[in-house]
């Protein structure tokens, strides 16, 4: 069973950067999809980036521009930089790990979730 394991959420200044990273507890050992969600109290969990084992790379409109998602497979760790964070970028961040193996099945693994908050 693969853990997910968050860091770096906390208290951010308005237009601060925010770096967050996920560390797998062992390699996925097959492609995969990781992804960055985001919730906000009493809304749906939403997509903020993903990243899959083939290096394609996605961002929702809200954070496009001024965020970058990464993985260091060495380190089976993924990471989210986000800069000039406003406070509507206050949420809980997940992250997620989408991994596909033969014969054609998908294991998905998420995170506890790191409170990030962006207040003055």
């Amino acid at each position: 069973q693969v853990q997910l394991v968050e860091s770096g959420g906390g208290l951010v200044q308005p237009g601060g950067t925010l770096r967050l990273s996920c560390a797998a507890s062992e390699s996925f050992g097959g492609a995969y999809v990781m992804t960055w969600y985001r919730q906000h109290p009493g809304k749906e969990r939403e997509v903020v980036a993903a990243i899959s084992s083939k290096g394609e790379l996605g961002y929702e409109d809200f954070v496009k521009g001024r965020s970058t998602i990464s993985m260091d497979n060495a380190k089976n760790t993924m990471y989210l930089e986000v800069t000039n964070m406003k406070p509507e970028d206050t949420a809980v961040y997940y992250c997620n790990a989408k991994v596909f193996k033969s014969p054609p099945t998908m294991l998905e693994y998420w995170g506890q979730g790191t409170q990030v908050t962006v207040s003055s």
